[in-house]
């Protein structure tokens, strides 16, 4: 009998239908709740992705998974409850979960402390569904290929391959790759979880490697090492397969010209898949054909994920976060009629005031604005203390302004705009205004979860409180004025955490109306409050 490797994975449900992923030992025919999808193959790995249809427009239907017709999932072994899918009315509240950073391992692992989705799971466990999240959302690090890799997958390396050159013990390939999704994602709790709860994603840099096209600077100094073409690759291939895939529609799956390229090739479909990932990397470079942002909505409510990684434009005279075609697919999904806004990106749009400025004047530093020695300096700054969001691409933080403007001042402006990201190993939540542009009645915040496992040690916990405080703010606002960065059109402040520890926020919509709360791991595992805040 063919065996289940990973999964199931709960990934889209939308009206009436839903997308199951999993991965298989061999080829096969994977069967759910009546619905079929034959594996395709890669570098000798084997997916499917199951679309079900006919489900009620809200319900709660368990699923069993069957390979060549034999029942695979359940197992009873576990002790979990069984898998279902539930489905919502269009007019149905919403609870989504978020979070970021989850370093895999063993669940006792001490160093990493309580992993917040088991805990999420076990707090599922005992509770009726009506009151588990309805999506959860993973805004990037769901691996990481480049540090704090655990003992089992350092000696899985060694095992392959000479770490004394190339990517010593960081991830290297596509075999590598494959090893650390299962070790993350196949632990009891956390399989269970990702078999109950849809989920969509959306990858940082750890899932390739820290500071990922921080500038044209880092593409160069990794293109001109012998393995990095490899990983990169890798990296983008296996993103594909074990997370972009499952964030797409039924409908944008009928669409995707690699996916039926795939399904339909006759062997091993890795040199497609391949080429693929090289040219989606070349991006960065001037520009390449790939998509990795989404959108999903969520009962009255719309989602967009945004790809602030791969997509980004590095030339040093135009440095964007992402290019002209990206943004024009980013204005387009801004039109419509919703309650509520919600711009998924792993970085956050805004960061502590102090924080903020700080990286505005480190992009004027090394754009040139004190002279070529100071440049270099400034790149040294930005690599070596991760200067790198969305306030260090200021041409695009002010276009997003804008943007948002112009959302909330329209006659069927949402309730709120919320941005939901991760990246920074703390949570907390910033509300933004327009003091100049009375006209936008939308209320605009910054909720940021991180990290799901991976806290940061108490030392540098103490630098990120005081980069939170108004003390930092006033040095960064008279650095941005030292090079004549002009200020930005909005306005915030931290009115939530900021909370440390290892973290999953839930948002709570209800027609116009919007609550966060954040909860911390503990022993047990458990969920224990850190803030809540209404937002609407």
């Amino acid at each position: 009998m063919t065996a289940l490797v990973l999964g199931p994975m709960l990934r889209y449900v939308g009206p009436g239908c839903a997308t199951v992923w999993v991965e298989t030992a061999a080829p096969c025919e994977v069967e759910v709740l009546d619905h079929r999808a034959r594996t395709f193959t890669v570098a000798g790995h084997h997916y499917a992705l199951v679309v079900v249809r006919g489900l009620p427009e809200s319900g709660d239907t368990p699923y069993e998974v069957h390979l060549d017709g034999e029942r695979v999932w359940p197992d009873p072994a576990d002790g979990w409850p069984e898998s279902r899918i539930r489905t919502r009315a269009a007019t149905d509240a919403v609870r989504l979960a978020f979070g970021s950073c989850r370093v895999a391992g063993p669940l006792d692992d001490e160093s990493s402390g309580v992993d917040a989705l088991h805990a999420l799971a076990e707090q599922m466990r005992f509770a009726r569904p009506h009151t588990w999240p309805d999506e959860l959302l993973l805004v990037g690090d769901q691996v990481y290929a480049d540090e704090n890799i655990s003992p089992e997958t350092r000696a899985f390396i060694e095992s392959r391959r000479d770490t004394s050159v190339g990517a010593g013990h960081e991830v290297a390939d596509v075999e590598e790759y494959t090893h650390l999704y299962r070790e993350s994602w196949s632990v009891p709790p956390v399989r269970w979880l990702l078999s109950t709860v849809p989920s969509a994603m959306v990858f940082d840099d750890h899932d390739v490697r820290d500071d990922w096209n921080t500038s044209a600077a880092w593409r160069q100094q990794m293109q001109a090492t012998d393995w990095w073409q490899g990983r990169i690759e890798a990296g983008l291939m296996t993103y594909w397969l074990y997370q972009h895939l499952g964030n797409l529609s039924p409908e944008d799956l009928a669409g995707n010209e690699l996916y039926a390229a795939l399904q339909a090739h006759d062997g091993d479909g890795e040199e497609l898949l391949r080429d693929f990932a090289r040219a989606a990397d070349a991006e960065s470079d001037g520009g390449g054909p790939t998509r990795w942002s989404y959108r999903r909505d969520l009962g009255t409510s719309r989602l967009l994920v945004l790809d602030s990684r791969c997509g980004r434009v590095l030339n040093p005279e135009r440095r964007e976060m992402f290019d002209e075609p990206e943004w024009a697919w980013f204005t387009d999904n801004l039109e419509g009629d919703y309650d509520h806004l919600l711009l998924a990106t792993s970085l956050p749009y805004l960061l502590p005031p102090g924080v903020h400025h700080l990286e505005a004047f480190d992009e004027a530093l090394a754009g040139g604005v004190w002279g070529e020695r100071m440049a270099g300096l400034g790149e040294k700054l930005r690599q070596g203390a991760d200067l790198e969001h969305w306030a260090a691409f200021g041409t695009s933080f002010a276009c997003m302004t804008g943007a948002l403007a112009d959302v909330g001042s329209r006659p069927n402006a949402p309730a709120t705009v919320t941005f939901l990201s991760g990246d920074v190993h703390f949570a907390y939540l910033a509300e933004a205004w327009f003091t100049a542009r009375p006209e936008v009645r939308t209320r605009v915040y910054q909720a940021v979860c991180s990290p799901l496992r991976n806290p940061l040690p108490k030392a540098v916990s103490v630098g990120q409180r005081f980069a939170s405080s108004r003390v930092a703010g006033r040095i960064g606002r008279g650095l941005a004025r030292a090079t004549r960065v002009a200020p930005p059109e909005l306005t915030w402040r931290i009115t939530g955490g900021p909370a440390f520890g290892n973290e999953v926020a839930v948002l709570e919509l209800d027609g116009r109306s919007a609550l966060l709360h954040v909860e911390k791991a503990v022993e047990g595992p458990a969920l224990k409050h850190s803030f809540a805040k209404v937002l609407a």
